[in-house]
C-alpha cells in the first residue's frame, strides 16, 4: 500500500470520530444549561479549550468578549475557516473519500456527500439553540453510520487498519481533553463554596459528553464521583471511548502492520501511566499536568506512526511540550 493511501485512511478515521465528538460536545453543553440552577452560568470558552483552538478562535473572532454562544457555536460547527469544525472534518473526511474511493465502501461517500452537503446548505439555520440538536443529531448519526458501513463491508486489510488506528487514536485525544477541561472550569459560579453542590453534575457531564452515562452505571454501580468517573474513562478496558480501550484497540491492530516495533514502545509509555495513576491523589495534587503527559504520549505516538508509514526517512521533530496534540488536532 502506499504511504500515502495509508495516511489518508488513518486521517480519515481522525475527521469522523471528531466530527463525532465535538458534535457531542455542543449537544451536552447546550442541555447543560437546562440542569443548572439561577445563579449560575454557563461558560462557552472550554468548548474551545478542549479543542485546542484558542488561538485560531481569537483570530477570527477577537479576545474575550467575543465568546458568546452564537460566536462559538458557529466556529465549531459551520466554521470552515476552523480546521477543528465539525464541517471542516466532514469535508476534509469526504475529501480523503473521494482520493480513496476504490479502497472504501460507495455506500459511505453518499452518506457523508449528503452530511456535507446539509452543512453547507442548511447549517447556519440549525445554530440557533432552537433548532441545533436536530443538526447535530444528523451529524451523529451519520458519523456512526459511517463507522457501521466501514466496519461491515470495507476489507480489514492493512488500508483498514490504519484507519481503525486513526479512529482509537483520535477517540483517545478526545477524551482526555473532555476529562482535562470539563473537570476544571466547566461551570461557572460566583464561589467555590457555591458550585460544590453540583459537582456531581459537572461529572455526570463528562460522562454525557462521551455518551458514557449508562455504560458508567452499570459497570461501576455506584455514586457518580470524580475519582471513579477518571476510572472509567481513563482505565476501563471494555468501554470503547476509555482511553486504555483506544490504546489497547491501536496495540492490537499495530501486529498487522510491517515494521511497528517504534509506535508499540510509544503505547507502552503511556498505558503504563494510565494503569499506575491513583485518581484520589491526582484531583488534590494536579489532575492537569497527568494528563498534559498523557496527551503528549498520544502525540508522540501519532508522530512515530508518521515516521514509520507516511513520511519514512524524515528525521524526529524538535522536542515538544503539550503543543505537539495541538497541531495534532488541527491537522
Amino acid at each position: 500500500m502506499l504511504s500515502r493511501v495509508a495516511e489518508n485512511l488513518y486521517w480519515l478515521g481522525r475527521y469522523i470520530v471528531r466530527a463525532e465528538n465535538t458534535a457531542r460536545l455542543i449537544s451536552v453543553h447546550s442541555h447543560l444549561l437546562l440542569d443548572l440552577p439561577r445563579g449560575m452560568t454557563l461558560g462557552w470558552s472550554p468548548l474551545i479549550d478542549i479543542l485546542g483552538a484558542n488561538e485560531a478562535f481569537v483570530e477570527r473572532f477577537g479576545g474575550d468578549g467575543a465568546l458568546s454562544e452564537a460566536n462559538v457555536v458557529r466556529f465549531l460547527i459551520t466554521d470552515t475557516e476552523n480546521r477543528s469544525s465539525v464541517a471542516a472534518s466532514i469535508a476534509a473526511a469526504r475529501e480523503i473519500l473521494r482520493i480513496v474511493r476504490d479502497s472504501t465502501p460507495r455506500d459511505a461517500w453518499e452518506h457523508l456527500n449528503a452530511t456535507h452537503l446539509f452543512l453547507q446548505e442548511r447549517g447556519e439555520r440549525h445554530l440557533p439553540r432552537a433548532q441545533r440538536q436536530t443538526g447535530l443529531d444528523r451529524v451523529i448519526d451519520t458519523m456512526l453510520m459511517m463507522r457501521g458501513i466501514l466496519g461491515a463491508n470495507m476489507s480489514h486489510d492493512v488500508g483498514y487498519q490504519f484507519m481503525r488506528i486513526g479512529m482509537n487514536i483520535e477517540q483517545a485525544d478526545m477524551t482526555t481533553r473532555i476529562v482535562d477541561v470539563r473537570t476544571v472550569d466547566l461551570i461557572q459560579s460566583r464561589s467555590s463554596d457555591e458550585l460544590q453542590p453540583f459537582q456531581h453534575i459537572q461529572w455526570m457531564s463528562v460522562l454525557r459528553s462521551l455518551t458514557a452515562l449508562q455504560a458508567y452505571r452499570r459497570h461501576e454501580k455506584i455514586r457518580v464521583s470524580g475519582p471513579a468517573v477518571l476510572r472509567f474513562l481513563l482505565q476501563d478496558r471494555g468501554f470503547p471511548r476509555s482511553v486504555l480501550y483506544g490504546l489497547n484497540a491501536v496495540s492490537y491492530a499495530l501486529p498487522r502492520l510491517p515494521a511497528y516495533r517504534g509506535s508499540e514502545r510509544s503505547i507502552d509509555r503511556v498505558r503504563a501511566l494510565i494503569q499506575d495513576a491513583n485518581f484520589e491523589r491526582l484531583l488534590e495534587r494536579g489532575l492537569h499536568e497527568w494528563i498534559d503527559e498523557i496527551q503528549i504520549g498520544i502525540g508522540a505516538i501519532h508522530e512515530a506512526l508518521t515516521l514509520s508509514y507516511f513520511k519514512p526517512g524524515e528525521p524526529p521533530p524538535p522536542a515538544q511540550g503539550s503543543g505537539v496534540q495541538t497541531q495534532t488536532m488541527t491537522a
